[in-house]
């Protein structure tokens, strides 16, 4: 295992194109339909929001265990797991990415203890 934690986190511009392709993908297979069959994707939209959460669950723990002691290769797996699974949930909710957009921008420049402790008032 490698610690890199002195690296900084780069760009996302790549990040930020895969999963703009990766949502147009997943679009594109909820509108299919029937593809259940021949689409996991679909498959996962078909069922509904709640095995959405239980995948995405599932792949959160894998990631974390990940972090905790695998390989680079294994934490990159899993995050994409992550990423994957989180984006056919909130599809499976309808929400669209520019709602999360517009919270990650407003809590720009907020200290993150911050907006933590405005949660629970």
């Amino acid at each position: 295992m490698t610690n890199r934690s002195d690296q900084p986190l780069g760009s996302a511009a790549d990040l930020s194109s895969a999963l703009g392709r990766l949502a147009a993908v997943i679009d594109a297979r909820a509108a299919e339909g029937g593809g259940a069959k021949t689409s996991y994707t679909a498959k996962l939209l078909q069922v509904g929001p709640a095995l959405c959460a239980k995948k995405l669950g599932e792949e959160a723990v894998e990631a974390a265990l990940a972090l905790a002691a695998g390989s680079d290769e294994a934490v990159a797996s899993e995050s994409a797991d992550v990423l994957f699974h989180l984006l056919v949930a909130l599809r499976s909710r309808g929400l669209p990415l520019d709602e999360v957009a517009a919270v990650l921008t407003a809590r720009e420049g907020v200290s993150g203890l911050d907006e933590k402790a405005s949660r629970n008032r």
